[in-house]
């Protein structure tokens, strides 16, 4: 393995960008996976029969089907149905963002039922006290209460995103994983090797870190309480 390659500048500054690349998929689509995922996960507390049953199937939905499939259907079939054909508007960052925030959703959803289900419900029963609303409730008395229960599980998820953001290389999206294949395609196939490990170590390296994290922050949160 030559690992001298890592001296060169395009080579450091292709690996950055995919690692760049890699890290704002993982962002968005977990911002997007909770914003859409939270409304899932009311509804599936709801007393309203239709809004729980739409939310029940959405989550077996996704959570049945291959998240590479999931990346195909978004990628190559919903441009040729909704008439996307411009890489500038449907390119496979767009794309990534998109599908792995919906795919997440599902499973974010879950988390934040847990969570909201894990505060009592006379937190609930104050809020109608004052008046609330059901969802002024749970904006206002759940919610807050819920996500900080919860933090430790959907930093867990998220790295479990991350390192599934690595499948979007199936469409030829720049990210880590990605740029490492087009640099070992560039350099030589005897440095695939050298890159592929860059790659492990680096997905390593910021899994354990962010595990670290996870476990400091199940400390505190047990100590608050």
């Amino acid at each position: 393995m030559d690992f001298s390659l890592l001296q060169h500048a395009d080579v450091t500054q292709a690996l950055l960008k995919g690692f760049g690349f890699t890290l704002t998929v993982t962002l968005l689509a977990m911002v997007g996976g909770i914003m859409i995922g939270t409304p899932l996960a009311m509804m599936r507390l709801s007393n309203n029969g239709l809004a729980r049953n739409f939310s029940k199937l959405y989550v077996d939905c996704f959570r049945g089907i291959p998240l590479i499939q999931v990346i195909f259907i978004f990628y190559f079939l919903l441009p040729k149905v909704f008439d996307f054909q411009s890489d500038t508007y449907y390119g496979p960052l767009f794309a990534s963002v998109i599908t792995f925030a919906v795919f997440e959703a599902a499973f974010f959803s879950e988390i934040v039922r847990s969570g909201i289900q894990s505060v009592s419900k006379g937190q609930v029963f104050a809020g109608y006290a004052l008046g609330f609303t059901y969802g002024q409730s749970m904006r206002y008395v759940v919610l807050p209460q819920a996500f900080r229960n919860m933090i430790p599980v959907l930093l867990t998820q998220t790295i479990v995103l991350f390192q599934d953001v690595s499948l979007v290389y199936v469409i030829s999206a720049p990210d880590l994983l990605g740029n490492a294949d087009t640099l070992a395609n560039t350099y030589g196939s005897e440095t695939k090797a050298t890159f592929y490990l860059v790659v492990a170590v680096v997905y390593f390296c910021t899994s354990f870190c962010l595990s670290k994290l996870v476990k400091h922050l199940q400390e505190k949160i047990a100590i608050i309480r």
